[in-house]
This record gives C-alpha cells, sequence and structure tokens, in this order.
C-alpha cells in the first residue's frame, strides 16, 4: 500500500510539516516520485512508528538516527534510556537550589560554566539533582575554613577536566570490553537488553566507590608528603 503525504500523517498520528522535517534530518528514506506527486510506502509508516516509540523514551534526533541506522542495537535501548533519560523527580531549579544552598545564583552560574555544576536532562528550563545540595555544602564548609573561592575553584575545575577524561576512557572501555562481548554473543535481544542495563548500573556504582576510595588514600598520601617535605 502507497500513501499521499498527508494520507501517511494520518495513518502515522503526525503532522505534515513533521514527516518533512523528518526527511530534512534524514531520519525519513526519501519518498517514490511519479511526476509531481510523491507516494510513501508502509516501510516508512513503520519507520514513523518507530520514530515515535524513540522519542516516548526521550531518545534525541541524533540517538533516533543512530538506531534507525542501525549504528546502536535494539538491545542497547534500556542502557540508553537510563543514560539519557529526563531527569527524575528529585531536581530543583536554579532559583531553588540557590535558595536551599544558601549559594548566590550568580555563583552557581559560575560554577556551572566552570564545569562544575551540571543540569539533569534537557529540558526548556535546567534542573539540578538534589544531590547537588550536598555538594555545595562540602564547597562552603571549605571556604568557612578559609580557602579562598577562586583557588577552590580553579582546584575544581582542574579535577573536573581530569575526570572528564578518565570518564570518557571508561565508557569506551564499557563500550569495547562488555557491550560489544554481549551483542557479538547473540541469543535473545530482550536478555541482552537487560543484562546490559544490569552490568552498566553494577559498573557505574563500582566505577564510583573506586574513584572515591582512591582519591582519598592519594590526598591522604599527598598530605604525608607535604608535612615531610614541610619539616626539612
Amino acid at each position: 500500500m502507497e500513501y499521499r503525504i498527508e494520507q501517511l500523517a494520518q495513518a502515522g498520528a503526525v503532522a505534515v510539516d513533521t514527516i518533512r522535517f523528518y526527511q530534512g534530518k534524514g531520519l525519513l528514506e526519501p519518498p517514490r516520485r511519479e511526476g509531481r506527486v510523491t507516494w510513501y510506502s508502509e516501510a516508512h509508516l513503520d519507520r514513523l512508528s518507530r520514530i515515535r516509540d524513540l522519542q516516548q523514551r526521550g531518545f534525541t534526533l541524533t540517538v533516533i538516527r543512530r538506531f534507525l541506522e542501525g549504528e546502536l542495537e535494539p538491545s542497547d535501548e534500556a542502557l540508553v534510556e537510563a543514560v539519557t533519560a529526563p531527569a527524575p523527580p528529585g531536581t530543583l531549579t536554579m532559583e531553588e537550589l540557590a535558595r536551599r544552598s544558601g549559594v548566590a545564583g550568580a555563583l552557581l552560574v559560575a560554577l556551572e560554566q566552570a564545569g562544575l555544576l551540571f543540569p539533569s536532562g534537557d529540558g526548556e528550563e535546567p534542573r539540578y539533582p538534589v544531590e547537588d545540595l550536598e555538594v555545595l555544602a562540602a564547597g562552603l564548609k571549605l571556604v568557612e575554613a578559609g580557602v579562598p573561592l577562586p583557588a577552590l575553584m580553579e582546584l575544581g575545575s582542574r579535577h573536573a577536566s581530569a575526570v572528564e577524561e578518565t570518564a570518557r576512557r571508561a565508557v569506551e572501555l564499557f563500550d569495547l570490553h562488555v557491550r560489544e562481548r554481549i551483542q557479538a554473543r547473540g541469543g535473545d535481544p530482550e536478555a541482552a537488553e537487560q543484562e546490559l542495563l544490569r552490568l552498566f548500573e553494577e559498573l557505574l556504582d563500582a566505577s564510583g566507590t573506586l574513584v572515591r576510595h582512591h582519591f582519598q588514600r592519594t590526598l591522604l598520601r599527598a598530605a604525608r608528603e607535604h608535612i615531610e617535605r614541610s619539616r626539612t
């Protein structure tokens, strides 16, 4: 069965402009032309349904394109959703974060620009995890103890830069040694999807523990070395 664009829009429960937008983004193949008339197939309708389903799970058009082009497997969906899903309950607006933390909004903006504060999700209004209150409270303790704020922000930026590089490498290792191995094994896609999600969540917790313990031990070692140098 073939459809004119208006018929495809009705069958796919989308606007005609949406179909044209998807075509412009390369998400839909060009229709068959017959003179000035364009005809869409059942494959186009199936593709529209797939795009709608992925959008309802909160995926961006960039991620959707990777699914449609086969760069991401169907078994990746739960894992991708866990990473890219909109922010869950338990987030604050910038104004709420400033009020509850006691940190001025202008300083919060500066912290975000320095890469020390990250909004959750991609909504119109940035929202920040409630856990950021604990992080801000820890920073205030250091400032109250006498550490100059500019020096603390410079230290935080250096740390954030190093952590960013380490995190990207960790994601590459997970993709290469865990995700690709599970998907190459074949079998039930749904089982692979659930295994990927479980392992990602377990390794996320494990990585946080390793990084936290390593930093604390390194900090203590640096403090001891500093004391020893100060005695000489």
